[in-house]
């Protein structure tokens, strides 16, 4: 009897697990154009000894220039992106952030929903002895005892 609880209580954990899986899924689903890394802003020097930026007092430095840095198979990548083109960047990287979010949710849902399928333990199983270790760890226990 308590077997068929325990059993019934794993299986609607499993299954609400699952839905939650289900909903990571369509989540994803939504996410429109993704784009890894983050953008900087970065502000030049030309040297020109005529130029504004070279001026002794108040230098004005050119920019901001948007600098996207990201990684992709282990190679770092930087690019300069337009302004034209900066608000569409800066939605492909959200995207990218809510879609990492998504996934790790996915994967420690997953795990949870193994630990549950793989490694419970029905609660009516008891082992002889009413230790979990197995035979040669309690050897062990037992011979590096002080006498």
């Amino acid at each position: 009897m308590l077997y068929i609880i325990s059993d019934m209580n794993i299986t609607s954990s499993v299954r609400r697990l699952e839905r939650e899986i289900e909903t990571l899924r369509r989540r994803l689903l939504a996410l429109g154009p993704l784009h890894p890394g983050s953008i900087s802003e970065q502000y030049h020097v030309c040297r020109n000894p005529g130029c504004c930026c070279m001026h002794p007092h108040r230098p004005q430095r050119h920019g901001p220039y948007h600098k996207l840095a990201y990684v992709h198979r282990g190679r770092p990548v930087c690019r300069f992106v337009r302004s034209g083109c900066l608000r569409e960047m800066q939605k492909r990287l959200a995207n990218y952030k809510k879609f990492r979010g998504i996934i790790d949710r996915w994967i420690a849902l997953s795990i949870q929903c193994g630990m549950i399928e793989f490694f419970s333990r029905p609660s009516v199983a008891k082992t002889k002895g009413g230790s979990h270790r197995p035979a040669r760890a309690k050897a062990r226990l037992h011979s590096s005892r002080p006498n």
